[in-house]
């Protein structure tokens, strides 16, 4: 329990930082993709590669990453019809074929019918998660956080010296 209310506060502290919405997007959706993924595939390695090549929000990723491997595992019986489809197709046999004989693509491990379809769901939601994402940081910044910075609370609050302290340590150890 601790881990996921850990993870929940880690994802509202990215929500309220100063991180470009796109970087919190795309973190999101390479989560998406990181959840949907089977243990530790080829997926995962290349996404993790990516992540640290790209500027993409690590923490957002990992975080959603976390959140939506519980979809996953609630939406495994669809994986595995969409998986069972793909792999069933009579014109991708040979492309299989020489996919499973070549060195390192085995290590995605396509041939399983859950992790093809998820491989075939994550790709598809990707955009759609992305620019969902995208669209649901900015309306969260522009009036949950606008309208919480107006109440009396939080003008209270930062006019305490703890407020004061609490500004300068994030301003020097982030």
């Amino acid at each position: 329990m601790t881990l996921l209310l850990k993870q929940l506060f880690n994802l509202f502290k990215l929500l309220n930082s100063d991180k470009g919405e796109n970087q919190l997007a795309a973190g999101v959706a390479c989560g998406l993709i990181l959840g949907f993924a089977p243990g530790f595939s080829l997926q995962t390695v290349l996404i993790i590669v990516v992540l640290f090549f790209a500027r993409i929000q690590i923490g957002a990723a990992l975080s959603c990453g976390f959140f939506f491997s519980i979809v996953a595992w609630v939406l495994d019986p669809v994986f595995d019809q969409v998986g069972q489809v793909a792999l069933e197709m009579e014109s991708f046999k040979g492309l299989y074929t020489t996919m499973y004989n070549l060195p390192i693509v085995p290590f995605t491990k396509f041939y399983n019918s859950v992790a093809m379809g998820a491989l075939i769901i994550s790709v598809i939601a990707f955009p759609i998660v992305f620019f969902i994402s995208k669209m649901m940081i900015v309306k969260y910044r522009n009036t949950v956080i606008k309208k919480f910075e107006q109440t009396k609370f939080f003008k209270a609050l930062k006019a305490t010296s703890f407020y004061k302290w609490y500004v300068k340590y994030e301003e020097l150890y982030g």
